[in-house]
């Protein structure tokens, strides 16, 4: 993409990541299929694409907006996608930070192994790549999550990242599977889940609803399997508003009288 010569700025960003943010544990690695497969984990803000970068134990690319890989169109996504909701007090400085992290997401994410991701047609060619990296026996890492909150551990799933299996089958006849991946920044742990195979024989439509339900629904069984501990939701809210992960017998008893 022509930023290959900053590829050493990159490589402090990436270092400077690696000493800010948590070290991260793993769980479940056995879980990960010896097979390319597509990982989908919470995004938990900053941290779920970080810690796919610096711990994903498996030869890997991450889905990355493409509007944060593009220098005209950073500051105006962030601004709105992470700091649309803060106060109208302090919007100004959110505004200037958004031109501020502007170099910086440029050259992270033009230099770290990212596919980048549109909402229009040029989505056809991120499907393109995609496969082209799985085929080459890469997985692909996903985080799905827009702002309809889904429960208190996850927000719903943008689902056409499902349609990247239907394209993969249409290419090798090979049924990919889906793995859940829960972020846990504050117990410093990244838990893999139990794999969903895609279906190449039922209608897409399905497929979509089955397999992101069922994503959702891992990512939260493993949520509420830990320790008690404190969410780091998907939207940029204050601190004091963050969730806490349920006990799983609270969290079955509120989806069963809901």
């Amino acid at each position: 993409m022509g930023y290959k010569h900053t590829y050493w700025i990159f490589r402090i960003i990436r270092a400077l990541a690696w000493l800010i943010f948590p070290k991260f544990k793993l769980s479940g690695a056995e879980n990960l299929p010896n097979e390319p497969c597509i990982i989908v984990g919470n995004h938990s803000q900053a941290n779920g694409p970080v810690a796919a970068e610096l711990y994903t134990p498996v030869s890997h690319y991450t889905w990355c907006i493409g509007e944060m890989m593009n220098w005209n169109e950073v500051a105006p996504y962030a601004f709105q996608d992470f700091w649309s909701g803060k106060p109208k007090a302090i919007r100004w400085f959110y505004k200037i930070l958004s031109y501020i992290i502007t170099p910086i997401s440029v050259v992270t994410f033009n230099n770290a192994r990212t596919i980048p991701v549109y909402h229009d047609a040029r989505l056809i060619t991120t499907f393109r790549q995609s496969v082209e990296k799985l085929q080459e026996g890469s997985s692909i890492v996903i985080f799905p999550e827009h702002y309809d909150e889904h429960n208190n551990i996850v927000h719903d799933f943008q689902d056409k990242f499902v349609d990247l299996a239907r394209f993969y089958y249409k290419k090798t006849g090979k049924e990919l599977c889906f793995v859940p991946l829960y972020i846990a920044p504050r117990l410093s742990l990244m838990t893999y889940g139990k794999p969903i195979r895609f279906r190449a024989d039922a209608p897409i439509a399905d497929e979509r609803h089955r397999i992101c339900d069922a994503l959702m629904d891992g990512i939260t069984e493993i949520a509420v399997s830990l320790p008690e501990h404190t969410v780091v939701p998907y939207p940029n809210i204050a601190k004091k508003d963050y969730p806490k992960n349920l006990p799983l017998k609270d969290y079955t008893h509120e989806k069963t009288t809901s």
